[in-house]
């Protein structure tokens, strides 16, 4: 049997699935700048929106190269998990949104670091452009931990 979201998250059931969709929102985590969730979680799978470089304190992008953006990306997307009832070592996918490929490396060695042992399947694209002029974005599907 499916685990039930927690109680104070807002719940959308689908009667045809009986799967529970939960919206996930935190203020560790910039606010969506669209109309999108920071999260869904399915049960026990989570869905993150793609996190960009926001400062949730300021609403500012971060000043600094692409690994000052990684890491406020990831911190970002760590916080989004939290709120879901997951982790970092829960994620199973990520995909990695680039505006140039020669930051691979530099954004790699702190993703590195996000995800020491057993990194989640990876995706990393290369984009024209990203919200608000980020350099870089990522989403992630993880489980949950109940």
């Amino acid at each position: 049997m499916p685990a039930a979201p927690p109680p104070d998250l807002p719940r959308i059931i689908d009667p045809g699935v009986g799967h529970h969709h939960t919206v996930i929102s935190t203020d560790k985590a910039p606010s969506a700048i669209g109309p999108y969730s920071q999260a869904i979680r399915v049960d026990l799978t989570v869905f993150c929106s793609g996190q960009v470089p926001i400062d949730p304190a300021t609403g500012q992008l971060v000043d600094g190269d692409v690994s000052v953006q990684t890491r406020q990306a990831l911190t970002n997307l760590a916080a989004v998990l939290d709120a879901a009832g997951s982790g970092p070592d829960r994620v199973l996918k990520t995909t990695v949104f680039l505006i140039d490929m020669d930051d691979f490396q530099a954004m790699n060695a702190v993703y590195a670091d996000f995800f020491p042992s057993a990194p989640p399947a990876r995706s990393t694209i290369a984009v024209k452009a990203l919200p608000r002029g980020a350099r870089v974005e990522i989403e992630a599907i993880a489980l949950a931990k109940s």
